[in-house]
Formats: structure tokens, sequence, C-alpha cells
């Protein structure tokens, strides 16, 4: 297969370094900069473009876009119009999602990021509340936090795109979060929250958003930011039967079954992180998701994310924010 990778900076590398472990040799990097594009040649060995007039788009089997999100519409178009397989990192903009989602008249597949989905603690507690072994939700917490500038230490966060307030860092990952939520704990009728910038990068972007998740006989509270001196993902769901207790840096998540008065570990399985990256980012739920990606363009899998599925999460940001005036 040949796969036209869009975009060469952080998430793009990491793309092709996940099609390289699935043994894909045939990739194609397009960067619109020069040093993005050497980087890529010479860590990788790929063929690297620094214009779309550069190939024939039509001997690609699949195209992958890990370009910002305010440019994600404009290559996904290019993808339809070819009828070409494409994944697309996460969604920040509904209204591009949504423009998106009009644009495909043909029905090409199109496979929304939902990376944290093939987190295997992630995964495992999915199953074990999908499983209802210990009853119903009744109530949960979380707090992602991070710090912005530690996304990427090589350059100032007003040289990307986390300095855009539309794409901002504290606003992008309320829909990554959201977009394994919604599929691990349901999707809510309702939600409330508020969001402020209250750390100064030197940008005009909110870091920090709460919101409040109203379920028909449960509730949630999430805290998301990028003002956090250190990286945390804190989560406590509590079931009729028992308790989930999961923080990230222990590799592991715990339960406490109420019937036999025990805690049960759960441990994260072993994985590799790429040099400069968090310890706990492991490469491996990104290689996963390709690989997910490839089996589906194969018929082999379907795909757990839909273009309908990230307008959905993108709404719910949308509420988030509309609902800040009642505080």
């Amino acid at each position: 297969m040949i796969f036209l990778v869009i975009g060469l900076g952080s998430m793009g590398k990491r793309r092709v370094r996940c099609l390289q472990t699935l043994q894909i040799k045939d990739i194609i990097g397009f960067d619109l900069r020069e040093d993005r594009r050497l980087e890529a040649k010479n860590k990788y060995g790929i063929e690297v473009i620094a214009s779309l007039d550069d190939i024939d788009i039509s001997k690609c089997d699949a195209m992958i876009v890990s370009t910002p999100p305010d440019k994600h519409t404009y290559y996904v178009k290019i993808a339809i119009d070819y009828n070409k397989p494409v994944f697309v990192e996460a969604s920040v903009i509904k209204e591009e999602v949504t423009e998106i989602q009009r644009y495909n008249v043909n029905n090409t597949f199109i496979a929304p990021s939902c990376t944290l989905r093939f987190h295997p603690i992630i995964q495992d507690i999915t199953a074990i509340i999908k499983s209802g072994k210990y009853g119903k939700i009744t109530n949960f917490s979380y707090h992602s936090g991070q710090y912005l500038p530690d996304w990427h230490p090589w350059e100032r966060v007003d040289q990307f795109y986390v300095s855009n307030r539309l794409t901002g860092g504290g606003r992008e990952i309320v829909p990554f979060e959201l977009t394994w939520l919604v599929d691990t704990i349901g999707w809510p009728q309702d939600i409330k929250g508020c969001f402020e910038k209250t750390i100064d990068f030197g940008i005009n972007i909110e870091d920090s958003y709460a919101f409040i998740l109203k379920y028909p006989s449960m509730v949630g509270v999430v805290i998301v930011d990028v003002a956090a001196r250190y990286a945390v993902r804190n989560l406590i769901i509590n079931l009729e039967n028992a308790q989930i207790q999961w923080r990230w840096d222990d590799l592991c998540f715990n339960l406490y079954e109420s019937e036999s008065n025990r805690w049960i570990k759960y441990s994260q399985p072993e994985f590799n992180s790429e040099s400069g990256y968090n310890r706990n980012i492991g490469e491996k739920m990104y290689v996963d998701e390709i690989r997910c990606f490839v089996s589906a363009i194969a018929g082999e899998k379907v795909y757990p994310n839909t273009i309908n599925d990230d307008i959905k999460v993108l709404e719910l940001l949308n509420i988030i924010e509309e609902s800040d005036g009642g505080f």
C-alpha cells in the first residue's frame, strides 16, 4: 500500500513511525516547510514532496492528514475528490467537520482519530463497565492536566497552532478526552461548564475547562487544562458495587470490589515512548489506531469512530462554551 502523509510536524512524524512499525514501506510525506521535509527524509528514509502537484494522488492507496485542525478540511476534501480512505487527526472545529460531512457525497471512508480508545487501561476500564458486572455507574470525576509549553519543547507556543484561540491547546483537549469518555461512560443528556485563561503563555487562549455531564441517573465532573505543571490523568468511577481508580502515572488502575471487600490491581502492559515525550505517552496506542485504520480499509475491522460522532462531541464542546455565561 502507498500512504500519503500530509503534514510532517510532531503528529505527522508519529504517523510515519506507526506505518513503518506496521511494515508499510511505501510512504510519501508532504509538508510546506523544508525543515520538516528534510527531517522526515533523513530520519525515516521516506520520499518527501513540497507540493501535491509533485505526485499522482490517484496512485496512493490512503491518506493521513496530520495538519493543524484548521487545515484538516482542505486536505480531507482532496482525499474525498480522489475517493481515498483518509485518517484525520483529532478535530476541534465543529463547522470544519460538518463541512467535511456535507462534502462527502461519495461516502469516502473517513477515520477521525480517537487515540485514547486504544489505550490499554481505558480499554480494560471500558470492558468492565460495559460488562455490567458491578452494576451501573453512579458518578465519576476526571482530571486531565498538561502544561502547554511541554507539548513542543523545541518551539515556543506562539509558533504553532495551539496559540490560535479556535484551536488552542486547552480547547483541543476537551474533545480529545470526550471522544473516549462518551464511549466508555456514554453520551450525556446535558452538559454545562466554564472555561478561563488562568495562566499567561503570551497568547490569547483559555487554558482551563471545567464541566458537568448529566445523565438520566448519574453525573460526572471533568476538568481539562493545559496549565498543570505536572501532567496528570486522574479518574475515579463509582459503580453500584465497585470503584475504579486510575492515576496514569501508576501504570495501572485499581478496582475496589465491594462484595469481596478487596482491591484488584490491573497492570498496564509495558510500552515504549518516543524520546522527548512524556513517558506515559506510549507509541503503541497510536500504532494500534493506525493498524485499525489499515484493517478497516481492508474490510477486516470496523473503525470505532465516525464523522457523525466527531460532530456530536464538538457539539458538546460548543455547549460548554455557550453555557459559560451562566456563571
